[in-house]
C-alpha cells in the first residue's frame, strides 16, 4: 500500500510542478500587463491547467502512447488533481493578507506562493492517492508506464 502514497506523491509533485510554473507564469504576466486580482488568478488558473496537461502529456506521449488515445487519459487523470491544487492554491494566497497585492518584487509574494502550494501539495497528495486507489485519476496515466 505504501507504494500508491508514494505514486499519488509522484503524480502530484508532477501536477505540481506544472501549476507552479502556469502559476507563476500567470502572475508575472498579470503583473506585468498591470491586470487586476481576478484576471491574474483567473490567467493563472488557466496556465496551470495549460502546463499540468503538457507535462503529463509528455510522460504519456513518451510511454508511446498515441495523441488521440493520450489526450482523455491526460484530462481524466488530471483535472481533478489540478483543479483541487488550484482551488487550495489559490484560496491560500488570497487568505494571506496582502498576499495579491504585493507584487512580484515582495518576498511576501513569493512566500505566499511557496505556502499556498505546500498546502495544496498536502491536500491534493491524498486526493490523487484516493482516485488512484479507485483506479482513476493519475492511476490511468501509470497503466500506460512500464518502469
Amino acid at each position: 500500500m505504501k507504494s500508491l502514497t508514494r505514486q499519488a506523491v509522484a503524480a502530484t509533485l508532477h501536477c505540481l510542478t506544472g501549476c507552479a510554473i502556469g502559476e507563476i507564469l500567470g502572475m508575472v504576466l498579470g503583473t506585468a500587463l498591470g491586470w487586476g486580482n481576478l484576471a491574474t488568478v483567473v490567467l493563472s488558473i488557466a496556465l496551470a491547467f495549460v502546463f499540468g496537461y503538457a507535462l503529463t502529456l509528455r510522460s504519456v506521449l513518451t510511454a508511446g502512447l498515441a495523441l488521440g488515445a493520450a489526450l482523455p487519459v491526460v484530462l481524466a487523470a488530471d483535472t481533478v488533481s489540478i483543479a483541487s491544487m488550484e482551488i487550495v492554491d489559490n484560496a491560500v494566497v488570497l487568505a494571506i493578507p496582502g498576499a495579491m497585492d504585493a507584487g512580484l518584487t515582495s518576498p511576501l509574494f513569493w512566500l505566499s506562493l511557496v505556502i499556498s502550494l505546500v498546502v495544496a501539495f498536502a491536500v491534493t497528495v491524498p486526493v490523487n492517492r484516493f482516485l488512484m486507489a479507485r483506479g482513476r485519476g493519475h492511476a490511468v496515466v501509470h497503466q500506460h508506464h512500464h518502469h
